[in-house]
């Protein structure tokens, strides 16, 4: 496993949680249908200029939605501005939003309904990433955060219960989870997944970008989880961030407590950016997907 060595905490001027989402001309509002339950699901995609045959990522958000107020959380933009200038275009779907959820945190009645059915917006969206003009069919990513970092291991696993039947020809290249819930052998098993704990393998490499100070989803399920796939030797890969908490990767988000949220353990979480961890995990993540083109 790599360990991130060197990381500071630098103070950081607060620029807002998020940004228009019609702000930028590369980023358009279109609608999914998911072919299995012809739930509508409202999404946004991104193509770079003058480019062919992109590779490509789908986004999934975490428990607090994609945004609020006819807006995108500014996370979720700067790492679609990321990817669009490294050439990938990007899906960012609303998962929460098309379902008439607002926040999905915590133990609310949309969680169970999120995990059980997120799995399948995954793959919708990989399907209308394959079948859109000027994207590599071949080399579409999956990138999750927290609620939708857990939501990437349940989609990658081989008996996910959101893969299509039949399989697409070509599934995920590789995935990306930041700071994953339910990245523990106990919630990657049953029931949402076909698999009993100490069975679950994936389709394809997978990266997990942790906090170590993360008191919201906490490394240490999800480091146990990693070392016993691995020992059956499944491409699952973490690295692990001193010092940071949950959403270091924001961008100028001052670390604070979210008092409105509890954590299992009955703790504000602790979320903001962490300037050194950010900018190796950007670095990281250009990297691992270049890697598995």
């Amino acid at each position: 496993m790599h360990m991130a060595k060197h990381v500071c905490l630098a103070a950081l001027v607060w620029l807002g949680l998020a940004f228009p989402a019609w702000s930028d001309a590369n980023l358009d509002q279109i609608d999914l249908v998911d072919p299995a339950s012809g739930r509508a699901l409202n999404a946004w995609v991104s193509i770079p200029t003058a480019a062919d045959s992109v590779p490509a990522a789908v986004f999934l958000h975490g428990c607090s939605g994609l945004g609020n107020s006819g807006s995108i959380f500014s996370t979720y933009r700067a790492w679609a501005d990321i990817l669009d200038g490294a050439g990938y275009a990007v899906l960012m779907i609303d998962s929460a939003g098309s379902r008439g959820f607002q926040r999905t945190c915590g133990r609310v009645p949309g969680r169970s309904v999120m995990y059980r059915e997120r799995p399948g917006d995954a793959y919708t969206g990989l399907q209308y990433l394959q079948e859109l003009e000027g994207i590599d069919d071949e080399r579409i990513f999956l990138i999750g955060w927290s609620q939708g970092g857990g939501i990437a291991l349940l989609a990658m696993n081989t008996e996910s219960i959101g893969r299509p039947d039949p399989a697409p020809a070509q599934d995920f290249r590789a995935a990306v989870a930041f700071y994953p819930a339910a990245c523990s052998n106990r919630l990657q098993s049953l029931p949402y997944t076909t698999v009993k704990q100490g069975r679950w393998r994936t389709v394809a490499p997978i990266l997990i970008l942790q906090g170590a100070a993360d008191n919201w989803t906490p490394p240490e399920p999800c480091m146990e989880f990693v070392a016993e796939v691995r020992s059956r030797g499944e491409p699952v890969e973490i690295i692990l961030y001193p010092g940071a908490v949950h959403a270091f990767d924001a961008p100028d988000m001052p670390v604070h407590r979210r008092s409105n949220i509890k954590t299992s353990r009955g703790e504000a979480p602790l979320v903001g950016t962490n300037v050194a961890a950010r900018n190796d995990a950007i670095q990281t993540l250009l990297q691992f997907l270049s890697r598995h083109q």
